[in-house]
């Protein structure tokens, strides 16, 4: 069962460490590539949906484990008045047939899966042939030193942070599920501590 702060605590601290200011600047420049039939994984919270266009989107789609970041996305989907198929679920085995999107948005989201690759070889299954999947995630920083603390951090804050790891790879994770990526930037976002601060953001298409 979970306990009171994964129940409660964590759906907050999430939703507050992933809305700052500078973060919205990067979804702003990811989310709204988003076009077709979209599928967002990790959708609770509702962070993005101010940038999704709706004039570019047919349908979309949303999953997220938590029930009470879940509430927040049915909120904001509403708010904006974008009909959405918002469900509960996990990355792992998600409850959507084969082929079914043109993309899939996923944005701080790998750092905190149960099983990164088996969330990335189920986004290649749910997507259409030529589909796109659209990434924004914070990992694995590239600097010797920076890397050494995200070590020694990672034990104490994925039992704070919702299992949030800080040493998963990124663009390397999707090259090695079979996508051919194009990454766009990665980066350190400024005013943050850089062991939770390298990103890195682009395009992962089915190779």
């Amino acid at each position: 069962m979970a306990s009171w702060w994964e129940r409660h605590g964590v759906p907050r601290l999430i939703k507050c460490a992933c809305s700052q200011g500078q973060i919205m600047k990067v979804r702003s420049k990811v989310v709204p590539h988003a076009r077709g039939h979209v599928l967002e994984l990790g959708c609770g919270g509702g962070i993005n949906m101010e940038f999704y266009r709706p004039g570019q989107i047919e349908s979309f789609s949303g999953i997220d484990p938590s029930p009470e970041l879940l509430a927040m996305s049915v909120a904001a989907a509403a708010a904006r008045g974008i009909e959405a198929d918002i469900r509960a679920g996990v990355g792992e085995a998600m409850p959507f047939e084969s082929g079914s999107f043109d993309t899939v948005v996923t944005t701080f989201t790998l750092c905190s899966v149960g099983d990164q690759a088996a969330v990335l070889s189920e986004i290649r299954r749910v997507l259409k042939p030529g589909g796109t999947a659209l990434f924004l995630e914070h990992g694995a920083a590239p600097d010797a030193d920076v890397a050494k603390w995200q070590r020694r951090i990672e034990p104490v804050w994925k039992r704070i942070g919702g299992n949030c790891h800080l040493t998963r790879p990124i663009s390397e994770a999707y090259e090695k599920a079979g996508f051919a990526v194009e990454r766009q930037a990665a980066a350190y976002i400024p005013k943050t501590p850089r062991p939770f601060g390298w990103y890195e953001y682009g395009a992962a298409r089915l190779a």
